[in-house]
């Protein structure tokens, strides 16, 4: 007898999670939706993380936890992506939570009305302060179920916008379509981002709902999104590479909405740069730092998004002002000023990010 194909495989890569991998895992447990199976990959974990999926597993046979070398997530996710078996999959990160609806309503969306993609919007929830309180920001567009290929591509530059293609956990994805491209994770930090645009490349069914399920959270200092990275930069200019690739494959290098949007979220991540490089915890010296600074905003990439970018408030058309003036000191001080604010107070911070 042919075992049942589950709807959804849900894939989790664990890493030293014990203070979080419980509540990940039940709030799948709690869903309203059944049908699912969760592949969760302990990573090589040297904490209690592998104990507690095992003592989970035991209880549920819809849980299946493997144990690897530590390999990073990418091979992770991969690992899993191996043994999946269901109609759509669903990545998940083991320090984040789901709402109790997210598997049904978004198999409901995707199964009426086809589709190989399903996005929903999603919360950021950052924590902060010794009472542990929580500024809780909402990523998300208007629902929709795109009517063609290229009416979803004419509007990707509003989820783009609204932070709905960076990371694959607010998704479901056709697994047919991932197998048919052979789609996998690359080996490298940062590795959401490449793959959702892999998978979207000629993607031609794509829905949205705005209603919220997932819970993205920013507690751990030592999280990926927390780490000072020597070569966020290079990383940046690689991924602004991809972006322009993408838009010139769709035909949409001239649309100015989409041109816009590329030349802002470059001039947002730039900034993001010169703060990482202003961290305390970079190697560099003051002196390399300014150097550093310099070959940024001077260069071809930094002033013609400096130009084109429209700011929505403000305060981004402050922090782009020195950059298009190529003003290496003010922009170093910006640079510091950011960085300070955001090791020493995490609310203003998050705030700051959220309405840039």
């Amino acid at each position: 007898m042919t075992p049942k194909v589950p709807k959804v495989s849900v894939i989790m890569p664990a890493y030293n999670v014990d203070a979080y991998v419980r509540r990940a895992v039940q709030s799948l447990q709690r869903q309203s939706l059944d049908d699912f199976e969760l592949l969760v990959v302990d990573d090589g974990s040297s904490d209690r993380t592998g104990q507690i999926l095992d003592s989970l597993a035991e209880r549920d046979i819809r849980i299946t936890v493997f144990h690897t070398p530590n390999g990073g997530a990418p091979a992770a996710r991969n690992y899993a992506l191996d043994r999946a078996h269901g109609t759509y999959v669903m990545f998940m990160d083991a320090d984040d939570w789901v709402e109790p609806n997210m598997l049904h309503d978004m198999v409901k969306m995707a199964d009426d009305n086809n589709l190989e993609l399903a996005i929903s919007a999603f919360f950021i929830d950052t924590y902060y302060g010794k009472d542990n309180d929580c500024y809780t920001e909402v990523k998300g567009c208007p629902s929709q179920i795109f009517a063609s290929q290229q009416e979803f591509r004419e509007s990707a530059w509003r989820l783009f916008d609204k932070n709905q293609f960076y990371s694959p956990w607010n998704k479901l994805f056709l697994r047919e379509r991932i197998e048919r491209l052979g789609l996998r994770f690359r080996p490298t930090f940062w590795d959401d981002f490449p793959y959702v645009l892999d998978f979207i490349h000629d993607v031609e069914r794509v829905g949205i709902t705005s209603t919220p399920y997932y819970h993205f959270i920013r507690q751990r200092a030592e999280s990926e999104t927390a780490r000072w990275r020597p070569d966020m930069y290079e990383k940046r200019e690689e991924e602004h590479t991809w972006m322009l690739d993408l838009y010139d494959h769709w035909g949409l290098s001239d649309d100015p909405d989409s041109v816009e949007m590329i030349q802002r979220r470059y001039i947002e991540r730039l900034i993001g740069c010169i703060e990482n490089v202003c961290n305390p915890q970079c190697e560099l010296s003051g002196k390399e730092k300014r150097v550093l600074i310099k070959e940024m905003i001077t260069s071809e990439n930094a002033q013609r998004a400096a130009a084109i970018a429209q700011p929505r408030t403000r305060m981004m058309k402050a922090m782009i002002a020195p950059i298009k003036a190529q003003n290496v000191g003010i922009t170093y001080r910006e640079g510091r000023f950011i960085s300070f604010v955001k090791r020493h107070n995490t609310k203003i911070f998050a705030t700051l990010k959220a309405n840039r």
